[in-house]
């Protein structure tokens, strides 16, 4: 009792200095890692880390979006999916390799899709893992295609997680492990830093285009990629997050939201979150936003 009227008095204090408090769902795709490793470390040992952290921070029960592919005579890869369920998180659908639906037909994507579910099943003995991520947030460059894929998916009994906060973050992941293998504090210090700003403003523009779209705050979902900088960079921005006023809720509540009944119905050649693809469709204005450091990342701690 005495935790929750804790949690209670910490919930009223951020709504008093926030004036606001938006359910906030956190995802993660690419398990079991985005991008390259680190020196020294394993997937294994990043799940672990991940998994500590969103206790501490008494994070509600999160999603990993799983590419089985990358199980495939890896046994580190293995341990950490086992880990990640044992830490009494879920896993979803994002496809078996990670296909690009704007590349490849409609039939080979669902058998991309199907081809991922004999993995989750044995990780879920449930029905819980019915929760389709796309890859790259890729709903489809024709019509008839995006619909013949949403209609397979609702009939296999999926939901689609959609997303409305987004900033790459999994831009940050190969950047880090490149500096970690150096040893580069300077660079690893300057990746903390342009994370963290980038995050700030994405967090704040993606809510004004919420108020936008639906003309009222919503209960959101956060796109994360579990990779080489998660266990660095996310204790720093879950506190951004709590300063914010966001409060942490599972995907399911998150997307009870009416909101997430909107279907944009439009081709899109460059997708993106539920949010930019009503935007998109609606010809509306985006908010004034910074440019992400792609050059900087791409370049920072390589050979050249």
């Amino acid at each position: 009792m005495r935790s929750l009227l804790l949690a209670l008095g910490v919930l009223l204090s951020l709504i008093s200095l926030t004036g606001r408090a938006e359910p906030l769902a956190i995802t993660f795709d690419d398990l079991p890692l985005n991008g390259q490793l680190a020196p020294g470390t394993t997937r294994a040992g990043i799940a672990k880390d991940v998994l500590r952290i969103l206790k501490k921070h008494r994070v509600a029960q999160t999603y990993g979006f799983i590419n089985a592919r990358k199980l495939e005579g890896d046994a580190d890869a293995a341990a950490a999916l086992r880990l990640w369920v044992e830490g009494n998180q879920r896993v979803g659908n994002h496809a078996y390799s990670h296909m690009d639906l704007h590349k490849s037909m409609a039939e080979s994507f669902m058998r991309d899709v199907t081809q991922n579910e004999p993995v989750l099943q044995l990780l879920d003995s449930t029905d819980n893992w019915r929760w389709f991520r796309y890859p790259f947030l890729h709903e489809g460059d024709l019509l008839d295609k995006r619909r013949a894929v949403r209609r397979e998916l609702q009939e296999r009994g999926y939901r689609i997680a959609q997303v409305t906060l987004d900033y790459e973050d999994y831009l940050w992941n190969s950047a880090y492990a490149r500096c970690a293998a150096k040893q580069d504090a300077a660079k690893i210090a300057w990746l903390r830093s342009s994370y963290m700003s980038i995050a700030d403003q994405y967090l704040d523009a993606n809510r004004e285009m919420a108020k936008i779209v639906f003309d009222r705050e919503i209960g959101h979902v956060l796109l994360l990629h579990l990779g080489a900088f998660s266990s660095t960079i996310l204790p720093d921005l879950l506190e951004l997050l709590q300063r914010k006023g966001f409060t942490f809720v599972t995907l399911e509540q998150a997307q009870s939201d009416p909101a997430y009944q909107t279907d944009p119905d439009a081709a899109s050649q460059n997708g993106g979150t539920l949010l930019e693809q009503l935007m998109d469709a609606r010809k509306l204005a985006y908010p004034p936003i910074a440019r992400k450091p792609y050059k900087g990342l791409n370049a920072i701690c390589g050979d050249t």
